[in-house]
């Protein structure tokens, strides 16, 4: 990487660790969720993220921006904008209007589904970087690729603000790159 790559991803991590909020035993006992939401508050320290991951997408060759719903949302969104790219909204099931393609995947204490639209939107051959806040345990960023596999894109990449350690998410992954900006501590 060079000097410049270097400082962006250190100005992102510094923000990351400044900012980022710890709750214990949340959603449920055992758990320290890790809540962006000031660094999304804070200009400076979104900004710096952002710069991060879109050095990172780019590398990655991207032509589509991904976000996850909902966070990966906002931080695609800017990723996309910066990059002068589109951006393509992976929503949970029941959030689009008809015809929509979705994929369903198993959560820990149940099933969930994601949708795209099925029309209007032409993601084939494309090469997508799908963004994120949070790597857990690879389930929802599974199933999004698949997702758009089942559209005939292409993932070429995932870009994640921050990693939960120990939870095997790049098992669910499949043999993408995977860059994430703060690794797991």
């Amino acid at each position: 990487m060079s000097d410049q790559a270097l400082s962006t991803f250190d100005r992102a991590r510094e923000a990351l660790d400044k900012k980022t909020r710890y709750v214990q035993d949340f959603p449920e006992k055992g758990v320290l969720f890790e809540d962006l939401t000031p660094v999304l508050g804070d200009a400076e320290s979104f900004a710096a993220v952002v710069d991060a991951m879109a050095e990172a997408a780019e590398k990655l060759n991207a032509e589509i921006i991904g976000g996850l719903d909902a966070r990966g949302f906002l931080l695609g969104s800017a990723v996309a904008y910066k990059l002068g790219l589109g951006v393509l909204a992976i929503r949970k099931k029941g959030k689009l209007p008809p015809p929509v393609v979705t994929q369903e995947y198993e959560l820990e204490y149940g099933t969930a589904a994601l949708e795209l639209p099925s029309e209007g939107i032409d993601i084939a051959g494309k090469n997508i970087v799908l963004i994120d806040d949070v790597l857990a345990t690879g389930g929802t960023l599974g199933a999004a690729r698949k997702l758009i596999e089942s559209c005939d894109g292409h993932v070429s990449g995932y870009v994640l603000a921050i990693e939960v350690p120990g939870l095997g998410g790049r098992d669910n992954l499949g043999a993408r790159p995977v860059i994430v900006v703060r690794d797991p501590q």
